[in-house]
C-alpha cells in the first residue's frame, strides 16, 4: 500500500503520494484559483494515480502559500509558474523516469504557459477544466500561447463547463502543434464533480498511452 506524507521543500509545499510500486512517471499536480492542494478533485486524483504506480506531488502554488484564501493577482503569476518549476525539479528525484505537470483551472493555464517557455521542463500536460475564458465572456480568450506548446497535452473537461464549451476546447487545442487529446466528462461542471469525479479514464490514458496524444479526432467521453 502506498503512502501520503506531507511535503515542504525548497518552496514547495503540499503532499507527496508514494505509490507502493513505482511504475509510472512523477506527476506535479496543482489547483485552481478558488482552491488549495486539498481540493477533492485533486485528492481524489492523486490518489488514483499513486495506486496505478504514478508517484504524485499535489502542491499548492505560491499565491495559495501566502494567503490562505482569496484569487491570485496577475502580479504573483510568475511566481506561480516558478514555483511548479520548482516542484517539477525536486520531483524528478523522488519519481522513475520522466515527470509530467498537472494542473486544475487557473493551475493548469500555468502549467502550460511554463511548458510553452520551456518546453523541455516536463514530459506532458494533464490540463483538468482549462479556463478558455471567463464565464458569459467567450470573446476573453486565454490561449494566446496554445500555438508555441510542443508538449503533449491531455485535457479533461466538462460538458457543462462555464469557462468553455466542448466545442470552443476543439477549436483551441487545434492550435497546439504538439500532441493532444480530450477526454469530455459528461455533465460535469467546473469541478468535474469534484470527489465524485471517475480518475479511471484518466489513469488509463495516461498509463496506457503515457501522453503520446492523438489528434482532436481522438476525443473519448466519459
Amino acid at each position: 500500500m502506498g503512502q501520503t506524507i506531507p511535503f515542504d521543500a525548497a518552496g514547495v509545499r503540499g503532499f507527496l503520494h508514494r505509490p507502493a510500486r513505482r511504475i509510472g512517471p512523477g506527476i506535479v499536480l496543482t489547483h485552481g484559483a478558488g482552491s488549495d492542494c486539498n481540493a477533492p478533485l485533486l485528492v481524489k486524483l492523486a490518489n488514483a494515480l499513486s495506486a496505478a504506480g504514478f508517484t504524485v506531488l499535489r502542491c499548492d502554488l505560491p499565491f495559495r502559500q501566502a494567503r490562505p484564501r482569496g484569487p491570485p493577482s496577475p502580479a504573483t503569476a510568475a511566481a506561480d509558474r516558478a514555483g511548479l518549476k520548482a516542484a517539477v525539479e525536486l520531483l524528478r528525484g523522488l519519481a522513475d523516469g520522466d515527470v509530467l505537470l498537472a494542473g486544475q483551472s487557473y493551475g493548469g493555464r500555468q502549467a502550460s504557459l511554463l511548458a510553452a517557455d520551456e518546453p523541455t521542463l516536463a514530459a506532458g500536460l494533464l490540463l483538468l477544466s482549462y479556463p478558455l475564458h471567463p464565464p458569459k465572456k467567450s470573446a476573453d480568450w486565454r490561449v494566446q500561447h496554445f500555438p508555441r506548446l510542443k508538449t503533449p497535452c491531455l485535457f479533461v473537461h466538462g460538458t457543462a463547463d462555464p469557462f468553455g464549451s466542448i466545442a470552443e476546447v476543439q477549436r483551441a487545442i487545434a492550435a497546439i502543434s504538439g500532441p493532444k487529446r480530450l477526454i469530455a466528462v459528461e455533465g460535469a461542471g467546473h469541478d468535474l464533480g469534484g470527489g465524485r469525479f471517475d480518475a479511471g479514464a484518466v489513469v488509463d490514458a495516461l498509463r496506457s498511452e503515457p501522453m503520446t496524444g492523438s489528434s482532436p479526432a481522438g476525443e473519448r467521453a466519459i
